[in-house]
């Protein structure tokens, strides 16, 4: 996986997302309901209903970068909806990308 670097900002959209939004939808997603700037450098991960599936969106200072992995097996440990958002760190982040429950 390509690593944000270590200063990172990282936040969960917890609970589910339609797998089937792009770039556009989850830029949008990241300012209505996480409340923060898409374009602001964080980067925001965002996982399907199955658990299978991870999207991460990053704004890298020129356009948009969209990283998609899905597992052959296990499921990615996430926060319920009534988390609403959560922080991470890039650490925290490498952990959940490696390690699938």
């Amino acid at each position: 996986m390509i690593a944000p670097g270590a200063n990172a900002r990282v936040y969960l959209a917890c609970g589910v997302t339609d797998m089937r939004k792009g770039i556009t939808g989850l830029a949008a997603k990241a300012q209505e309901e996480l409340r923060q700037n898409a374009a602001s450098g964080a980067l925001f991960a965002f996982r399907g209903r199955r658990g299978d599936r991870i999207k991460l969106l990053h704004w890298d200072g020129q356009g948009f970068c969209l990283y998609y992995k899905v597992l052959e097996k296990g499921r990615f440990p996430w926060p319920s909806p009534a988390d609403g958002s959560a922080r991470l760190t890039a650490a925290q982040l490498a952990m959940l990308c490696d390690c699938a429950c």
